[in-house]
């Protein structure tokens, strides 16, 4: 299944620890080029950084890829039992769940290889500025949940 989170949001979850699923496949994805392009500007990665991320996103590549394969079969099984306008608890419950499932084994994935990139792959300087996305994201996250549990005004009575 395509997520289009993971090529950009890979360095951008470790850096700002949103918390978002963030895997996908093919280009901007999971071994794509989205993440290279922005974070590599972001955090100056050099030429063997990035080979060396690449190789990490790799390896892990045959660990996700059958995840992803049961993600879209649990679509196909969902798209079937709806069909029509059919709508079934039971039967939506248990494709949810085992959707949940998955996606939970895909969560400890990302955030085992963006613990690898941020021990293994960057300097000093770049898990400097890592922290320092991270915690604006965090500051973004926090400003977002207050503004959408403020009630909104009333409008002027006519």
């Amino acid at each position: 299944m395509k997520m289009k989170f993971f090529g950009v949001a890979l360095l951008a979850l470790m850096l700002c620890g949103t918390g978002a699923l963030s895997y996908a496949q093919g280009p901007g994805g999971f071994g794509g080029h989205g993440f290279d392009e922005h974070w590599a500007t972001l955090l100056n990665l050099t030429a063997a950084q990035k080979q060396q991320i690449h190789s990490l996103r790799e390896a892990q590549h045959a660990t996700v890829k059958p995840l992803f394969q049961q993600l879209e079969q649990l679509h196909i099984q969902m798209l079937n039992a709806t069909a029509n306008g059919a709508f079934n608890q039971t039967t939506i419950q248990s494709i949810a769940s085992q959707e949940a499932q998955i996606m939970a084994q895909l969560a400890v994935q990302r955030e085992s290889l963006k613990s690898q990139i941020y021990n293994q792959v960057l300097t000093a300087q770049q898990k400097a500025t890592a922290e320092t996305l991270r915690q604006n994201e965090i500051t973004q996250i926090n400003e977002r949940l207050q503004n959408s549990s403020q009630t909104p005004p009333e409008p002027p009575a006519q």
